[in-house]
Formats: structure tokens, C-alpha cells, sequence
């Protein structure tokens, strides 16, 4: 189901006499070339992927290693871990290929508080390292985000024990979309992890658009008790493939290592090594999502609905409308939102999309609250 050039560039300018920035229409070729997902109904804007990708170039790295398909995926993957450690300056030995990142979320929450250690998260973020943690034994102590959806880092602090096994830090956060202040990060990080595991989930880092905004790989370079999980699900748009790695100093992720359970597999990999020098699908996957953000930061203000400046692929507003009846209501108009993230009902997680998609999703909310 595709628009014409003319119904397409028409609804980009005005929307329900919304003025939009014109969006950028794709030719075949570039349709092809960056892998644009079919427009189908309902749209999926509830999982934070990326609406284009893998690129031409990965799928066809993946194409040709089909032939190694027999093969067993551990020197491929050590391949990769040489490349990544150039790539961020780190020893090898210090790379953990993982089944997606969300692997090397549950392997670290289990290596470091299973049996009943405690994990110190804030309320709403990713779950995946918690709630995997729970099932071996581990306790939560739950940290709200504050008034301006971020981080409480006081707070966090302050609740530091004996017992506090690792401290979870997902930067920018999901779901509300925020980033540590830079001049907080460092010193936060590099002090609890003198009295536990910081780990730091970076899922969404290539899409901060603050000058100068560091890793924490950083601190794994000077040495401290710090993980860092890296994916290609996001700008990379490789969800589907199931790639992703941890960084932390040698001795840690040698403990880390003997609990990896999936790993990944050979196309998987071989798709990530182009993914990385594939610098204009790179370029044009950051683009696209600014694009879109834009967008609807304007359809919110025009709704006069409060919303986070997001560092991410998605946006945090408040809906002023409960989730549950606002992820129906936005359903029936053929648009998938994102899940309840609980206390904050009245808060909704759009995703971005491609241009039509997030026409779609334009048009829907403006009917939804008018």
C-alpha cells in the first residue's frame, strides 16, 4: 500500500492544517538501498525499530555467507570482536558477542546478584536485566525517575548497601528517552562502582546529538567494575538478526563469558561487520529519525501535550489519556503504540517510523483528541 509522489509530498506539508517539515521521499533505489519495510496496516510504532534497514550492503553480506551456514559461529564472532575492539579502543578479551543485547543484559544481572543479590534500577527503564535477574534470586530496589522523567542519581546513590550487587543505568533511557547530564555521568559511574557493578545499557547512544556526550567505555579503559552493552537492533536496523555485545575490562568479562547462552550466529555476524562500514546507511538511518522526531514533537505541540526531548528512536509524552484507552483507541485507526509502563499510565512511548508512518500516526492522534 504506497502513496504516489503527489498524495505523499501533500500530506508531508500539512496534516489536519498541521504545517510539517517536508520529509525527504525515497526513490526505488534508495527504497532499496536502505531497505524501507513496507507500509502495512496496523503500523508497528511500539518497539522502537527501525523502519529501514538491514542495509542493501548487509543483506547482501548475509546473502554470501550463507555458504558458511555449516560452520559453527566462534571464530566468526572473534572476527568481530577484533573489529570492535579497534573500534573502541579496548583488548579483545574484553568484547562479548551476545544474542542481541538483551542477551547481555540477562547473563550480567545473573552473573552478579543471582541468589539474592540486589539490583538498583530506576522506575520506568528497560527491564530485561531485572526481570531475568528475579528468576535467579535477585531483588530490585525500584529509584521513580524524577519530575523531568530522568534519573534520580542522589537518590541511587543513597541507596547503596552491602548488598547492592550491580547498579543499572540505561542511557538514554528507555522509555522515557532521557540522558544523564554530561557533567554528572563520569563522576556517578566511576563511584558507584567502587561498591558494585554500574552497568551501562547504550542501546540507543548513536542517537544523542549532545557534542562530546561519553561512553562509559570510557571508564572500562581506566579500569573499573563498569559493563557496557552496545546493539545493531537500533540504528544499525538489525532487530531481526539478533546481534549485540558487551565491553567491560578483561577479568570482568571473563565471568560474564561463562554465562553467554545463545551467542548469535554466523549470518548475524557477518551482517555486523559490514554494518559497520556501512557509514551512508549509518548517516541516513540518524537523519531519517531526526526527521521524523521532528515531526511529531510539532503535532504534540500543536496538541499542546507535554513531551521528553528524546536522545532515542522514540518519543515520551503525556498522553493525559490512560494507556490502556489510548493504545485502543489509536489501534482501531491502525496505528500499534507502545506498551503501559507502569506507574506512569498516562504516559504514552511513540516510536518513530518512516515518513507515511508517521503521517499515519499524525492524522490518528489529531482525531483522537479533537
Amino acid at each position: 500500500m504506497k502513496q504516489n509522489r503527489r498524495e505523499w509530498l501533500k500530506s508531508s506539508l500539512g496534516i489536519g492544517g498541521l504545517i510539517l517539515a517536508p520529509s525527504t521521499f525515497l526513490n526505488a533505489n534508495e527504497e532499496k538501498k536502505f531497505n524501507q519495510r513496507e507500509y502495512n496496516l496496523p503500523i508497528k510504532l511500539s518497539s522502537n525499530e527501525n523502519p529501514y534497514g538491514p542495509s542493501q550492503r548487509v543483506l547482501e553480506r548475509v546473502k554470501k555467507s550463507f555458504q558458511y551456514g555449516c560452520r559453527y559461529p566462534y571464530s566468526y564472532a572473534d572476527d568481530l570482536s577484533i573489529i570492535l575492539a579497534r573500534k573502541h579502543s579496548v583488548d579483545p578479551e574484553s568484547i562479548i558477542i551476545t544474542g542481541g543485547s538483551t542477551e547481555g543484559l540477562r547473563i550480567t544481572g545473573i552473573t552478579f546478584s543471582r541468589g539474592g543479590g540486589e539490583i538498583i534500577a530506576a522506575k520506568p527503564t528497560f527491564l530485561a536485566l531485572m526481570d531475568y535477574a528475579q528468576r535467579w534470586g535477585a531483588t530490585i530496589n525500584w529509584v521513580p525517575v524524577s519530575s523531568d522523567m530522568g534519573y534520580d542519581l542522589d537518590e541511587i546513590e543513597k541507596r547503596i548497601s552491602k548488598k547492592t550487587k550491580l547498579v543499572f543505568l540505561c542511557n538514554p533511557n528507555n522509555p522515557t528517552g532521557t540522558l544523564v547530564p554530561k557533567e554528572k555521568l563520569s563522576d556517578f559511574c566511576s563511584t558507584v562502582s567502587k561498591d558494585a557493578i554500574l552497568f551501562s545499557d547504550e542501546a540507543y547512544y548513536e542517537f544523542i546529538e549532545e557534542k562530546d556526550y561519553p561512553s562509559m567505555i570510557d571508564l572500562v579503559k581506566k579500569g573499573y567494575n563498569v559493563v557496557v552493552s552496545k546493539t545493531f537492533s537500533k540504528v544499525y536496523g538489525m532487530a531481526g538478526l539478533r546481534i549485540g555485545y558487551l565491553i567491560a575490562k578483561p577479568e570482568l568479562a571473563k565471568k560474564i563469558r561463562e554465562n553467554v547462552v545463545a551467542m548469535s550466529n554466523v549470518l548475524a555476524i557477518e551482517g555486523a561487520k559490514e554494518a559497520l562500514i556501512d557509514k551512508e546507511f549509518f548517516k541516513f538511518s540518524l537523519n531519517k529519525t531526526s526527521e521524523a522526531k521532528e515531526n511529531i514533537y510539532k503535532t504534540l505541540d500543536h496538541l499542546g501535550l507535554r513531551y521528553v526531548r528524546s536522545h532515542t528512536n522514540f518519543i515520551f509524552f503525556k498522553s493525559g489519556i490512560d494507556i490502556r484507552k489510548l493504545g485502543a483507541k489509536m489501534l482501531e485507526k491502525g496505528v500499534r503504540i507502545g506498551r503501559p509502563f507502569p506507574p506512569l499510565y498516562d504516559w504514552c512511548r511513540i516510536s518513530t517510523g518512516t515518513s507515511q508512518e508517521v503521517n499515519r500516526f499524525i492524522s490518528s492522534i489529531l482525531e483522537v483528541y479533537s
